[in-house]
């Protein structure tokens, strides 16, 4: 298949996997809704908390995708993490 193609699909895979580990994380230890969750964190400066709490879930996709020998998708979720973390520098220092 083609190694573009398989990119984008790992990354894909790995700016959904952040955004639905971050809803989990959100629904879980949160008591107020979803915005109102995201709304306190961007008052507080812990959006980048939370996005790096999301990306615990990369690791599962990431390590499937290297058992499953799909190098290219494996990267993609790699680049996917590499943009959260320079999301959360932006978050950090801006």
């Amino acid at each position: 298949m083609n190694t573009k193609k398989e990119l984008l699909i790992g990354l894909a895979v790995g700016v959904i996997a952040n955004t639905v580990g971050t809803l989990i994380y959100i629904l879980a230890f949160s008591d107020i809704g979803v915005v109102e969750t995201f709304e306190v964190a961007v008052e507080q400066e812990h959006v980048g908390s939370l996005l790096a709490l999301g990306a615990i879930l990369n690791l599962v996709a990431f390590f499937s995708f290297l058992k499953l020998r799909r190098d290219q998708r494996a990267k993609g979720v790699l680049l996917a993490t590499l943009l959260t973390a320079l999301a959360i520098l932006y978050y950090k220092v801006f």
